[in-house]
């Protein structure tokens, strides 16, 4: 019956990934009317099935690189999918987007936390991706973006008027499907990487099956991601757009030949702010969105790996006194946040009447 529940709670997962994150490499090309939203999402999902059959080595990582996979029995790989879902659904009901690699890992991290069994070199390996990555990101799409604004003022038609439309809407779309290609083949791994860490499934089939899956979500699933990511992202042009996934894709590829989870959302979220930061100066990061960045990218990890580990204590290990002290830490952390909020509040009334000067 776990056995079942193990593989349901997978592929479901992969269907998530697929709604959510290879979904959503289409959205600059349905935005600009370059394609309708069947045919983006078909090609998304065709795109992310073949990425997956090249995401061996991230699976491996995942699967046995960060805990030992004698660690995944089938009721840890439940608890461990269960908690990167349940935080991925929590973020969706706040509204916030977060990366299906972090949760995964650190929620994998939380079950090596519980059994005190922990690769901390492949893990800081990882986390320096996650840094190194989008800054690399940001970069190199505020090179690319300096580049193309430069382009563009010279020769207006390459905004995608005339003759460069059409050549231009093909290679928009081209790098959709990169970086499509670049999400299955990292992130299918996070769906079924601790089925092949427990023993439950072998690379080849993993990799099949759980890409598989994202396709279907991709397909099925992918709709509103679809609508919501290409509306957003229309103020790029043409060329800006396909520089964007281009550069993502790219990265996230060569991350996924090192067998290295990186989250894909965050990328493409530097590059975008690397073309913004080219069209507008530094003046974009007032607006607070590199803080809203690093809270999200602190937080999503974080989240799962205090679900994992409480998850295991509560129903592996049977460790009360350790969950009550996880509880009081969480309510106490609760009570400083409102505490302070509320003495920012005061200070602020007493500063608006007049009393505090």
């Amino acid at each position: 019956m776990l056995l079942y529940i193990a593989f349901a709670v997978a592929f479901f997962f992969a269907m998530n990934i697929g709604a959510s994150g290879t979904a959503a490499a289409m959205g600059p090309a349905y935005g600009s009317g370059a394609l309708k939203k069947k045919t983006a999402m078909l090609l998304v999902a065709i795109a992310a099935f073949l990425g997956a059959l090249s995401g061996g080595e991230v699976v491996r990582t995942i699967g046995s690189g960060i805990i030992p996979s004698t660690i995944l029995t089938v009721e840890i790989v439940i608890i461990v999918l269960a908690a990167a879902c349940l935080t991925l659904f929590i973020a969706n009901l706040l509204g916030i987007p977060l990366s299906t690699s972090e949760v995964v890992v650190g929620s994998i991290v939380g079950a090596g936390i519980a059994f005190q069994s922990l690769y901390y070199h492949k893990l800081a390996w990882i986390v320096a991706f996650w840094v190194i990555t989008p800054i690399i990101a940001f970069g190199i799409s505020y090179l690319f973006g300096t580049f193309v604004l430069k382009m563009e003022k010279r020769w207006p038609e390459l905004k995608g008027e005339g003759r460069w439309k059409k050549p231009l809407t093909i290679l928009l779309i081209t790098a959709g499907a990169l970086e499509a290609y670049a999400a299955g083949m990292n992130n299918v791994a996070n769906a079924v990487g601790p089925l092949v860490g427990a023993g439950l499934l072998d690379i080849s089939l993993a990799v099949i099956l759980g890409g598989l899956f994202v396709a279907l979500g991709a397909f099925l699933l992918g709709g509103k991601v679809l609508e919501t990511n290409g509306k957003r992202i229309t103020d790029l042009t043409l060329l800006q757009g396909s520089s964007v996934s281009f550069t993502g894709g790219t990265l996230v590829i060569i991350a996924s030949i090192f067998g290295l989870p990186v989250p894909l959302t965050q990328v493409t979220t530097s590059g975008i702010m690397g073309i913004g930061t080219a069209r507008q100066g530094f003046m974009l990061w007032q607006k607070g969105i590199i803080k809203k960045i690093l809270k999200v990218w602190v937080v999503s990890p974080l989240l799962s790996l205090v679900l994992s580990y409480g998850f295991i204590i509560l129903f592996i290990q049977a460790d009360y006194y350790t969950l009550l002290v996880l509880a009081s830490l969480f309510l106490a952390t609760l009570g400083v946040i409102s505490l302070v909020k509320t003495i920012q509040q005061e200070k602020s009334t007493i500063h608006d009447q007049g009393g505090g000067i």
